[in-house]
């Protein structure tokens, strides 16, 4: 008996050591949602200032023309242009020429949202291709959107950008209005808005100012604590829980053979300590990953193929999680191999890689244990677990069709990136029959949750395939 109450004793501590670690992280995602819903919500939402040169060089600001209604238009247009746009696009344009003749003192800004540097100007090239007369404020605004980026929420619609968009801003700074004209994939929203029902809207504002948000407000739909329970589920792929559990017993048997067999307290934090750290190495990696995806995606979201692309990329990852895709095609990559003479070779080669990865982590041990597993969940997010692919793709061919800045795909992903370690903690910390019992569970959860989500995943590809087709399902 004075055996077995220290070791329920210490099992209660660590578990209870786990639980506030993970009530942390809960509780930051939480907070951090609520902080960004209520950033972007209200009824009457101030219009960020901002200051911008115009298109003969000439400063100005959003703020000099306070005390009166003024009309912001949000496009992109350069060279190529977006020819299914372009109707909408000249059509407006048009329709705000026609506004300024008849109130020529109407406060009008084009924000040109301009993601190809060697492209003219955009008014440049309406004056050249539309023959319209722009005789308002035009400025151009390349990535990463200095200006455009605080009006996200306005121009992006379902994760994509409507272009145009037109604000209608009140003499208080407020915005009273959102028009959504067009939007790639959907054709239009509003549609063109013409010059007098502008101006009638203008002149109300002017009179009697806003009473409340006049059209669709688009925040982020997926919450912070939504990618880190999504982290969780997505980690549960069989192979890849049964790979970590063989890693961290060979880790823990060769560092501390006596102690993680018979599950003392020092072993057990130690375990403790290193599934964080590798849970947090994990997190950096996908953080990363998450700035490139998601400025990767500005280049190519707006591409009507992209959504077709997406789509046959998603339905085969799905098929994945029921049969491996690579089953089905070995014997064309066989025959490829024979060809090229190299089949054995390649393969050593493919194999050797991972394997001298945690080689290096588990050298890394000797110095420091928390540094090891860090490195360890480093090389692991890495792509050392490939069955685990068809689960973590899915997620940033997403993010990649997302309108969010790079640092916000980097925080989605780095909250995916800690819910994906998480598993881990359990595993790590208690003897290796204990995590094996828990790492087996882990399996068993992971077989049908593997299956659920590759439905998922392809019926998430048939609605991504379906609208280059015209056809929006949701």
């Amino acid at each position: 008996m004075p055996r077995i109450m220290p070791r329920i004793s210490e099992n209660r501590k660590l578990l209870m050591l786990a639980f506030f670690f993970l009530i942390i992280i809960l509780g930051s995602l939480v907070l951090y949602d609520t902080m960004a819903a209520e950033g972007g919500s209200g009824q009457t939402p101030i219009a960020p200032d901002f200051k911008a040169n115009d298109s003969s060089g000439r400063q100005f600001s959003l703020s000099q023309f306070s005390g009166k209604p003024v009309l912001i238009h949000i496009t992109n247009i350069e060279n190529p242009v977006c020819t299914e746009c372009e109707k909408d696009l000249r059509g407006q344009l048009i329709e705000l020429s026609k506004l300024r003749s008849i109130n020529p003192g109407v406060p009008i800004i084009t924000l040109n949202l301009r993601k190809n540097p060697y492209s003219k100007d955009g008014r440049s090239l309406a004056e050249k291709w539309w023959r319209v007369n722009i005789t308002w404020l035009w400025t151009e605004d390349f990535e990463p959107y200095l200006i455009g980026g605080k009006y996200m929420d306005y121009w992006n619609v379902k994760g994509g950008f409507s272009n145009p968009t037109l604000l209608l801003v009140d003499g208080k700074g407020r915005i009273a209005i959102v028009y959504h004209v067009y939007k790639v994939g959907e054709g239009d929203i509003d549609g063109i808005i013409s010059a007098q029902v502008l101006d009638e809207k203008l002149q109300a504002l002017n009179q009697s100012g806003s009473s409340g948000l006049e059209g669709q407000l688009s925040s982020q739909s997926v919450s912070f604590l939504g990618m880190f329970l999504l982290g969780i589920v997505t980690s549960l792929a069989p192979c890849s829980i049964a790979l970590l559990i063989a890693v961290f017993s060979y880790v823990m048997t060769s560092r501390r053979k006596d102690e993680y067999l018979r599950k003392t307290s020092s072993a057990s934090k130690e375990g403790f300590l290193m599934g964080i750290a590798f849970t947090l190495g994990m997190g950096l990696v996908f953080f990363v990953i998450g700035l490139f995806v998601s400025q990767m995606g500005v280049f190519v979201r707006d591409a009507r193929s992209f959504d077709l692309i997406a789509g046959v990329i998603m339905i085969l990852l799905g098929v994945n999680n029921f049969k491996s895709l690579e089953e089905m095609i070995a014997p064309i990559t066989t025959f490829v191999k024979r060809r090229i003479g190299r089949g054995d070779e390649i393969q050593a080669e493919r194999e050797s890689l991972p394997q001298r990865a945690v080689g290096f982590s588990i050298g890394l041990f000797r110095y420091s244990a928390f540094i090891g597993a860090f490195t360890l969940g480093v090389f692991f997010a890495l792509g050392w677990a490939p069955c685990a692919v068809s689960m973590v793709f899915p997620v940033l061919i997403w993010l990649a069709s997302q309108n969010i800045t790079p640092l916000a795909g980097g925080v989605m992903l780095l909250a995916f990136g800690l819910g994906h370690g998480v598993p881990i903690i359990p595993i790590s910390t208690f003897s290796r029959t204990i995590g094996g019992r828990i790492g087996n569970r882990y399996i068993s959860a992971g077989q049908w949750t593997t299956r659920v989500f590759g439905l998922l995943v392809i019926l998430v590809g048939i609605v991504y395939a379906s609208r280059y087709f015209g056809l929006v399902l949701w």
